[in-house]
């Protein structure tokens, strides 16, 4: 099967059981993207998928041939880094850093949810408006990925300071 990550299109002999996540790490040798819970509910396994955010923990591998799927390590570079890997190191987004990748790609994921107006749980109105996200806006649109470390105040301010 194909499997386009990165923007590389691997070719990869995978049992039809392989999730994601595991394709990433055991065969693609990716391994920012963490196996912390294996069920979904940490997010430490967010990768993109065609611009949305997942659980890469949760999905097979043979049911999203050709999609395309973005990693930590694809979203930028050591010399040019994403606005968000930035951030977070500017706003001191982490502490052991296991969760960080997932948070990351969760956070580039959401920032598109809202720019094309999605809302959330706790969006007054039907959409977002131009306006900035707010605190307990962006910890409702995160509240899928977990840290453990308890670095969220200083999550909230990286993402906040990238809208």
């Amino acid at each position: 099967m194909r499997l386009v990550v990165n923007g590389v299109t691997h070719t990869l002999d995978l049992d039809p059981r392989t999730t994601v996540l595991d394709a990433l790490r055991e065969h693609l040798r990716l391994t920012g993207a963490k196996k912390g819970c294996d069920h979904g509910q940490c997010g430490s396994c967010t990768v993109l998928l065609d611009g949305r955010r997942v659980n890469s923990c949760l999905l097979l591998a043979v049911a999203h041939e050709d999609a395309r799927i973005t990693t930590i390590e694809g979203l930028g570079t050591e010399e040019e880094p994403h606005p968000v890997q930035r951030a977070f190191v500017e706003h001191d987004g982490f502490q052991c850093g296991y969760c960080t990748p997932g948070q990351i790609c969760s956070a580039v994921g959401m920032l598109e949810e809202a720019a094309r107006g999605w809302p959330s749980a706790v969006t007054s109105g039907s959409v977002v408006s131009e306006q900035r996200l707010d605190d307990a806006e962006v910890r409702e649109r995160m509240s899928g990925n977990l840290c453990r470390c308890g670095a969220y105040p200083n999550i909230v301010d990286a993402i906040r300071s990238v809208q």
